[in-house]
């Protein structure tokens, strides 16, 4: 019988940067989603794309949220800014799409925090 192990996993470094933030800093705030997205404030698709853009962001996603671009673990600034930058493009496309519209918001708004664009984590 073989069994089945899970792909290897990343070597995480606390200090390694996350953006402009502290690999911990950034993990720290994926803890604290649940709390911050909690209100009726928050529909569904943009918890989702918040919970999407972190994950890329700490590189526990291959794809990231809006253009699918693998960046083979912890995206580097330039990928993270990228990412806002289609998200801006996304969120103009989708304008009659309200899912698709907050989905894009919530990705925009974890990695403008991620890059030191904004002090508001969502």
């Amino acid at each position: 019988m073989n069994a089945v192990t899970a792909p290897p996993q990343p070597q995480r470094d606390d200090e390694q940067p996350v953006g402009v933030r502290a690999y911990a800093e950034a993990e720290a705030a994926v803890r604290e989603l649940p709390g911050l997205l909690a209100g009726p404030e928050h529909p569904p698709q943009f918890r989702a794309g918040v919970t999407a853009g972190y994950s890329w962001a700490l590189g526990r996603e291959a794809g990231s949220p809006v253009t699918g671009v693998d960046a083979g673990g912890v995206p580097d600034m330039e990928l993270l800014t990228a990412e806002i930058d289609a998200a801006v493009v996304r969120e103009d496309e989708a304008a009659g799409d309200p899912a698709t519209r907050d989905y894009v918001r919530g990705v925009h708004a974890a990695l403008a925090w991620v890059c030191g664009f904004s002090e508001r984590r969502v």
